[in-house]
């Protein structure tokens, strides 16, 4: 009862009811969409689990569900996901008769069980999970201001982050519309292909910048401007160099982590030069860069370390916006929220890994998570606004110990529930329902 109603809330029997009807599919392919989803958002599982896992939820309308029709469903998610992401988009605001003003942009990647063959989309690249030894695909998420995520975008798994950036922001321009919007992306996202896109676009950002990859880095960090404190130990001051906005960032604590961290570095780098153990120097990305290696000799870069403690604390961002320095380096801060969706989805929702090989497939369970994504943000954020004690993962474990039996009570089936108090009791609260009747008849509704 209280996933139908967020189903609903959301929009998503609507939308899917239209789509259907457009494609006289089976009403059976409809209800798989909503039982995977269910099982993404309680217990994960393969499809050939969630085949099985039908039989432990009450639900007439799942009872004639067979494996081919989760199938079905997945090829029809990947087929239809655009018109589901802009009909979801449309329908959230105008629920909420708000503007799309900031969109956060980030990639992760997941990799593929199995042999999987040789696809287009199945690439070895950079993996997000540490599994290089793995074919994978990129995943691009685009979100909203308020955490909720309004499309996501498949890529090739050795797509550069700047790549997927750019045919992301392209496609949000022409798919939604949008008239005016600020996109925040992190420094993987800064590139020259970047900014000159956003330009042609005419669209407004807020980029992380490689502060020791431009020319101006150190100039930037030393500039004289004073720093206004925003919070949480975070200063900020705006720079404007050649033209261009850059708004410093610097976080004290972090500063002085970053000077331990380098300090301890240069200890182990004179005991291990010492005691002559150059290869293992050599081979270490963070000693490599601190160390001048000739024919005679390897020696400490007393340069690099000074340059490298300009920088502790730091961060740096680029941005055309007018918005005052504290609300674009706010704006840029936010980015946790995508970073947690990447957690949920690999987490909770059990993204990864894939045991799909087919790419229509893949793509198909990538849709699939995305809407439980969808759900369960939604979930999170009507907890929240009715001051629910109980964290997300509280209530689904509670919901999940809710249970009922069919009885026969004089010639009628009923149902009867176990009780509901708690974390449980709050997740109907949350999706303003009353807590159902102990004992039920089985007047049964699939849209309540």
């Amino acid at each position: 009862m209280v996933f139908n109603r967020l189903w609903d809330n959301l929009g998503l029997h609507k939308i899917l009811d239209g789509l259907f009807s457009e494609r006289e599919l089976s009403i059976d392919v409809r209800e798989a969409i909503f039982w995977m989803v269910l099982n993404r958002l309680t217990e994960p599982t393969s499809k050939l689990g969630v085949s099985d896992w039908k039989d432990s939820v009450y639900r007439p309308d799942f009872e004639t569900l067979k494996l081919h029709h989760f199938y079905k469903a997945i090829d029809f998610l990947d087929e239809n996901k655009d018109t589901i992401e802009e009909q979801l988009f449309f329908h959230h605001t105008n629920l909420f008769t708000q503007q799309l003003d900031l969109v956060f942009f980030d990639t992760t990647s997941t990799y593929v069980e199995g042999d999987a063959g040789a696809f287009d989309l199945l690439e070895y690249g950079h993996s997000k999970d540490h599994r290089p030894d793995r074919l994978q695909v990129m995943i691009g998420i685009l979100m909203s201001r308020d955490g909720i995520p309004i499309a996501h975008h498949v890529f090739p798994g050795n797509t550069p982050d700047t790549d997927a950036f750019i045919e992301a922001v392209s496609d949000l321009k022409k798919r939604f519309n949008i008239q005016r919007v600020i996109v925040v992306g992190d420094r993987g996202m800064m590139g020259k292909r970047t900014l000159e896109l956003l330009e042609e676009l005419q669209l407004q950002y807020i980029l992380g910048v490689r502060m020791r990859n431009i020319k101006a880095g150190p100039d930037l960090a030393n500039s004289p401007e004073p720093y206004a404190f925003i919070k949480d130990n975070l200063k900020v001051k705006e720079v404007v160099h050649q033209e261009k906005r850059y708004i410093v960032c610097l976080n004290e604590e972090e500063a002085k982590r970053d000077q331990l961290v380098r300090e301890q570095i240069e200890i182990k780098l004179r005991s291990k030069l010492e005691h002559g153990s150059i290869k293992d120097l050599i081979g270490n990305s963070e000693y490599k860069k601190y160390i001048n290696v000739t024919a005679e000799a390897a020696t400490i870069n007393t340069d690099k370390l000074k340059q490298a403690a300009v920088f502790d604390g730091l961060y740096i961002l680029q941005t055309n916006t007018e918005l005052p320095t504290e609300e674009v380096a706010t704006a840029y801060r936010d980015l946790w929220q995508i970073e947690r969706a990447f957690r949920n989805l690999k987490s909770t929702l059990d993204l990864r890994p894939v045991y799909h090989w087919k790419e229509r497939r893949i793509s198909g369970h990538i849709m699939l998570c995305f809407l439980a994504l969808v759900v369960q943000i939604k979930f999170q954020k009507l907890l929240e606004s009715c001051g629910s004690e109980y964290g997300y993962t509280e209530v689904i474990r509670a919901l999940r110990k809710v249970h009922a039996v069919k009885l026969k009570i004089k010639d009628q089936d009923h149902l009867v529930r176990t009780e509901i108090h708690g974390a449980a009791a709050m997740a109907f609260k949350a999706v303003g329902l009353r807590i159902p009747e102990r004992v039920q008849e089985t007047h049964y509704d699939s849209h309540k």
